[in-house]
């Protein structure tokens, strides 16, 4: 998540959407004033490692730290987290306030939930044994994308962003968000997370019909609003 003072942009992170690539290609242009929350220290390295911006103003004061945030801090090491990476577009209005959040371009990505539901199961089950998709569909871990997707970006199930940017169109709409907040470069997308799916194929190929209709059904909110189609 980023919330950039020095462009007037608030990027919220949502989950299996190339996030991750997206904050790192931003945090190249940020300000020493602007929020950027930690992400995987793998990534960070690969953050470092190209010379960008890494996390930085997402942690809370000590005015604002109460009896067990101060122990912890004590006795751990550990710092109050003010701002993170999956954070919501409420939570995020909550700690800067409703003018900024009016004032600056909000925007993130979301993605065919077909799509995205077989890359969240090659993601969570990188090795065999693997259950089958099916049975990872019927399972809890499928409404970790409503948590970290269309939740984010709604407040009482209203979109509440600016932009909801497509995946699919993930370069194009980039670019255009690039020069509608002034960024002087084009963006650069390093590619973050990848590599960790073989099965190249098609989630019409994966996902059999009944596989289709649980998660059109799931994520009927995002097909409605986003005009997704299964093909």
């Amino acid at each position: 998540m980023i919330v950039s003072h020095k462009y007037r942009y608030i990027f919220i992170k949502t989950n299996k959407t190339a996030g991750t690539s997206v904050e790192i290609a931003l945090s190249k242009f940020c300000g020493p004033d602007d929020i950027i929350t930690p992400i995987s220290p793998v990534d960070e390295q690969k953050r470092t490692e190209l010379g960008y911006r890494g996390p930085q103003n997402y942690q809370a004061p000590i005015s604002q730290y109460g009896v067990k945030d101060a122990l912890k801090l004590m006795t751990k090491g550990k710092q109050k987290t003010k701002f993170y990476n999956h954070m919501s577009a409420r939570e995020v209005i909550d700690f800067v306030g409703q003018d900024i959040w009016d004032q600056y371009f909000t925007f993130c990505f979301e993605r065919n939930p077909w799509d995205r539901i077989v890359s969240l199961y090659y993601w969570r089950n990188k090795t065999e044994p693997r259950p089958t998709i099916s049975e990872f569909i019927e399972s809890p871990d499928p409404q970790m994308l409503k948590n970290r997707g269309i939740n984010l970006y709604t407040i009482d199930g209203e979109v509440v962003v600016d932009r909801v940017c497509k995946f699919e169109n993930l370069a194009d709409d980039l670019e255009e968000i690039r020069k509608q907040v002034g960024i002087p470069e084009p963006l650069e997308l390093p590619n973050a997370k990848s590599g960790h799916r073989k099965d190249k194929r098609s989630y019409c190929e994966i996902l059999s019909d009944d596989d289709r209709d649980r998660v059109a059904e799931m994520f009927s909110d995002e097909i409605e609003r986003l005009g997704y189609t299964w093909e």
